[in-house]
């Protein structure tokens, strides 16, 4: 994805509505992938990236061009779905989770393979969330965004070698939960 123009930026920090909505429709996809992969639930990922828009909005005329735009987008994303996160995690054990009611409650016609796809991708989910949040981020970012150490570094605000240790954390306890999922089987 290239950068946006600085022209546009100036335009939409200044109240420009038709400016913001290029800058909302250049990076919408982006900011909603990466609260899909930080909420693990559609739903929470368009709020969160309706937050992000939100908090992007107003804090346009702060932004320096000192680092990339993207990098700047990626930082107010990133940080909006942690805090999303948490305060989902306070109210999960007062609601029943839908999503997984549907998935074992709603397999009855679906192809063998089709489940074993489902089941993967559940499995893939509940190691993902078992980790913890500054674990997860950056396994996520690194892993399925495929972002540099620097660059989850200049995002999440932390130095290069505490990226190399929450990422060798993240997938020492994907491993050790992976291998307990096995030999459950």
């Amino acid at each position: 994805m290239s950068e946006i123009s600085s022209e546009i930026l100036t335009r939409a920090s200044n109240g420009d509505i038709a400016a913001f909505e290029q800058v909302y429709k250049k990076f919408s996809s982006f900011v909603y992938n990466i609260s899909l992969k930080g909420t693990h639930n559609s739903h929470d990922a368009e709020e969160v990236t309706q937050d992000t828009f939100m908090k992007i909005y107003h804090k346009l005329k702060t932004f320096r061009f000192c680092s990339s735009f993207k990098t700047w987008v990626y930082r107010i994303a990133v940080n909006t779905a942690i805090n999303y996160y948490h305060v989902s995690m306070r109210k999960e054990s007062e609601r029943v989770d839908f999503e997984t009611v549907v998935l074992t409650h709603g397999d009855e016609g679906k192809e063998l393979d089709d489940i074993i796809k489902q089941e993967d991708a559940a499995q893939v989910d509940s190691l993902l969330k078992a980790l913890k949040p500054a674990h997860r981020i950056c396994l996520v970012l690194r892993e399925i965004e495929g972002l540099s150490y620097q660059e989850i570094a200049d995002i999440l605000k932390i130095p290069v070698n505490t990226v190399r240790s929450r990422l060798k954390r993240a997938r020492k306890a994907l491993m050790a939960g992976r291998e307990a999922i096995k030999n459950e089987l």
